[in-house]
């Protein structure tokens, strides 16, 4: 289980108690985490999520709060801080900074389709518009000077085929980074996989986890999400449900010329990203027990990525 700080029951007592909803009822780990800490909260007067943030400096989790706040008063369906009776929405428990949220109903996809896709792409277009004139900045611990650092410490550790691979993805990121920073600009999700979307039917009734959220290139957001709704189990990109994701997005918010050309560099881009993070996860957490994601499926996304049929719609 993926709680890397465990409560006893009266340490959570005492904490819900100054939110004046009720006793507390019953609580329980979220299994599905691989950073923080989250439990199920049943009180008295309703479902919520508690958050401790195991990873990342505290002074910046009042980027997390305002941001999330942003997107509620834009009527997205984000899991926003709750303040306690006297005000506050950012608070310690158990020496970690901790939010109490609202459980937002829905359950996580795992084989999405075309309405799905849909339905993603018109809610990361509304997350960048909401966003885009009023940015709130936070610069990504894990951006391109990032996976440049990281990728080369990672190089000698991997294996032939592997490592050529991420040679030349280093390269290409190296040779593209000025243009890649001068695209247009948003607050990021930077993490919207399929199990950080809540979904009844094809209806979407929640998006969570926004502790990798920053200020960046709203292509790159879109690059990582479109990688995990729209890939085949082969690493492939399923075209029809890409088409649905990008054309929803468009609709919204419309493509630069800019963005068009560097588009599956983007992409490519957004799978070393995550498959970095997840082999350095691999080595980290190795032997505890801890939800650990499969690198290699970033690795065969990677490859699949190095040529690319799929262009962005820029006139809808």
């Amino acid at each position: 289980m993926s709680v890397f700080t465990p409560l006893a029951r009266p340490q959570l007592e005492t904490f819900t108690a100054a939110y004046g909803l009720g006793r507390l009822l019953d609580f329980q780990g979220i299994a599905a985490g691989t950073e923080n800490s989250n439990f199920f909260v049943s009180l008295e007067q309703g479902e919520f999520v508690l958050t401790l943030v195991e990873r990342g400096p505290t002074q910046e989790m009042p980027f997390f709060v305002e941001l999330l706040e942003v997107l509620h008063q834009a009527g997205l369906p984000v899991p926003y801080a709750l303040p306690t009776s006297e005000g506050l929405a950012l608070r310690e428990l158990a020496g970690k900074p901790a939010l109490l949220q609202p459980r937002l109903p829905g359950k996580h996809i795992t084989a999405p389709n075309r309405q799905h896709c849909i339905q993603v792409g018109e809610l990361l277009a509304n997350i960048h518009l909401a966003t885009r004139d009023n940015i709130i900045e936070r610069k990504t611990d894990r951006g391109l000077d990032w996976m440049l650092e990281q990728g080369q410490q990672l190089l000698e550790r991997l294996a032939e085929g592997p490592a050529s691979l991420l040679r030349a993805a280093l390269a290409e990121i190296d040779a593209h980074k000025a243009q890649i920073l001068a695209l247009p600009r948003a607050n990021l999700h930077a993490d919207l996989f399929r199990d950080n979307a809540l979904f009844e039917g094809t209806h979407l009734t929640g998006v969570i986890d926004f502790y990798n959220a920053c200020s960046g290139p709203m292509l790159y957001d879109l690059a990582i999400t479109l990688n995990d709704w729209c890939s085949q189990a082969d690493g492939q990109l399923d075209p029809v449900r890409a088409q649905a994701l990008l054309g929803a997005y468009a609709k919204l918010r419309h493509f630069t010329t800019a963005e068009s050309q560097l588009w599956p560099v983007m992409l490519r881009v957004a799978c070393v990203r995550f498959w970095l993070s997840r082999l350095i996860a691999a080595e980290s957490f190795a032997g505890l027990d801890v939800l650990i994601h499969d690198p290699g499926e970033f690795e065969m996304r990677l490859g699949m990525r190095q040529q690319v049929e799929l262009n962005l719609p820029i006139a809808l």
